[in-house]
Formats: structure tokens, sequence, C-alpha cells
């Protein structure tokens, strides 16, 4: 389904590779009539003609783990890791316009109080938890270590006391299910703040497809309940409360659209969290319904990088064996370098 050979649509002139690593404003009115020239000139047709249906899925390529400086710029080993995969997922883009039916972007999407930032917990000087080099397990609170912050639940309309049981059994959780630890990390992704948004270069790059292939972008907001994490688009870490009251539900409509395209791409970031959790969630819903359904999922392994920060942690081997994992059931690992051809 995958061949080298085939020949590629051109990168258009207004793509500029250095700048994947900077923040800018997409100029909207000239790349769409640059992008209908383009449509006419290379024979791009609407996507709703499309006999196979091929959706990529983005997976939180936004500024605050894209954009070094940023608050969670995710380097991987070489230290410049998202900035290169989306420089690769960008070419990918324009190389395989006219064969993208949908894009899928997924975006991380915050406010200051909720379970994992720095806010929600205190010791007892009061003193917040370092972001990035704390993590909470139920010994912790057992001992005393950290608490919720009392001065905020008023503020996420709960009782302070439920507030505190839901806290404990959600971390409680986190580690019966073999989930990472709760991290404590830097306030990131804040709705309404630049570091939400999507990397200029990559959000031109969807614009641009969006407009030369009359399909619009379909954006998939995941992360913002204050009471539970959500590395995987799909679901929440933890789908109940501590009295089996529901939390948050899965993203049924999005898992239900991604089985029925006939090949689905995925790319993004990091390949040791929020890439990982959303493939492996996949995957659960897939070896439910019919587990050959993998093998019309392929992995962008060169547009993913995961989590490493030098001389504090290192997820490179963790998201090697997700992927290894997926390989085993039947998932494809690709290069961007690779062509869509023969749908």
């Amino acid at each position: 389904m995958y061949n080298q050979n085939t020949t590629q649509l051109p990168i258009p002139a207004h793509f500029h590779p250095e700048q994947v690593g900077t923040v800018w404003r997409v100029p909207y009115q000239q790349r769409a009539t640059e992008a209908e020239l383009w449509a006419k000139q290379h024979n791009i047709l609407p996507a709703s003609s499309d006999e196979k249906r091929v959706c990529l899925l983005l997976i939180d390529v936004q500024n605050t783990f894209c954009i070094p400086e940023f608050e969670l710029f995710v380097g991987g080993k070489s230290g410049t890791g998202a900035v290169d995969d989306n420089r690769r997922l960008c070419e990918f883009i324009y190389h395989n316009l006219g064969l993208i039916t949908t894009i899928i972007p997924t975006l991380d999407t915050h406010t200051a109080t909720q379970i994992f930032h720095p806010i929600f917990w205190v010791n007892h000087a009061g003193e917040h938890p370092t972001p990035a080099a704390t993590s909470i397990t139920p010994a912790d609170i057992e001992a005393g270590i950290w608490q919720v912050n009392p001065k905020i639940a008023s503020s996420i309309n709960s009782n302070y006391e439920l507030l505190t049981k839901h806290a404990y059994h959600y971390v409680k959780q986190l580690s019966q299910d073999g989930k990472y630890p709760l991290t404590v990390w830097p306030y990131h992704s804040m709705l309404g703040g630049i570091g939400h948004a999507l990397v200029s270069a990559v959000e031109e790059a969807i614009f641009f497809h969006c407009i030369a292939r009359q399909s619009q972008t379909q954006f998939e907001i995941k992360g913002n309940h204050p009471l539970t994490e959500n590395y995987s688009v799909l679901r929440p870490e933890v789908l109940q409360s501590f009295d089996d009251s529901p939390l948050a539900n899965k993203n049924t409509c999005l898992i239900q659209q991604l089985l029925e395209f006939d090949v689905v791409i995925i790319g993004g970031q990091a390949k040791s969290h929020c890439v990982a959790w959303t493939i492996d969630d996949l995957l659960t819903e897939i070896q439910q319904i019919d587990a050959n359904l993998a093998q019309k999922i392929y992995l962008l392994e060169d547009c993913t990088s995961p989590v490493v920060v030098p001389g504090v942690v290192d997820y490179t081997e963790q998201a090697d064996a997700a992927f290894a994992k997926f390989a085993a059931a039947g998932m494809h690992i690709i290069n961007s370098t690779e062509i869509i051809s023969n749908l």
C-alpha cells in the first residue's frame, strides 16, 4: 500500500523548514488563495471524491510540546526531536496532500487548577510540589507528604472532603491500572494561551490541506477535566470517581469514526505519553471488535519523539516497547518519506 516510487506532490514555495521551530501568524487568506490555485494546478480533487478514506490523526502538535523554550518541549534523544518531527510532518502533508482525506489534530487543553498542576497540591508548609520533578503516589498521600490544596476546592465546585477522597482514589487507581504515577507537570497547554496553539508551520500545512481538498479540519479537545489526566484523546486515565460515579467518558464518537476510515495514520507528541496512550486505547477497542482492523493503522515513527529530560527522566525505552507492541498487534510502523499509494 505504500510505494516510495510513486510520484509525490511538490512542496509549496511558502513552506520554510527553518521556521518550523518558531511561532508566527499564518496568513490565512493568502494561503487559501494559493491552495485553491495549487489544487487546480496539480489536479487535486475534493476529499469527498476519495474512494478510500485516509485519516491523519495528529496528537498534540502544539507549541507547548513542540517549540524550544516552551513548557514541555519534547526534545527526545537528539534534543531537537519535536522540531525535526514537525519539519518531516509538514513535508509529509504537502507531499500527500491529494491522498489525505481528513486531518484530525488533538489539542491538549488545560486550565491552572487541575489535578496534575502544582496549585492542586500542598505540603504541611503550604508549598506546592516542584513540577516535572514530583510524582505523587498513594503512599505519599497516606504519609501526609502531599495533600489537596484546601483553597482550590470551591473553585472547581467541590467539597474539600470529597475532593481529598477523589484524589487518593485517583492516584491509587493509576497504580492499580499499571499507569504512570501522577506526575505534577508544569503549567502547559493553557487554554487561551500561545502554548495551546498548533505549531505555526503545521497549522499552515493543515489549513492548506483544508482549502485545497475542501475538507474541514476536525479538532479534538482533550484534557480539560480538572480531576483526571487525558494523555489519550480516546479516554481519560480514570473513568470513575471514588464513589463509582462517572468521572469522564470515553470519546466513543471519535473511536467509531477512526475505525470507519480505510487508513489511519498517526503522529505527534509525545511518543512515550499521549501518542502511545492514544494508540494503546485504539488497539484495545480494535481487539474487542476485530483484531484485523489493526492492519489499517500506520504509525509515523519519524514524526514523534519520547519525553527525555537529561539527567531526570528518559522514556525512550518505554516508547519503543509500546511501538513494538503495536507492530506485533498488526499495526504498521512507517517513515514520513513513504508515500501513500494504491488507495
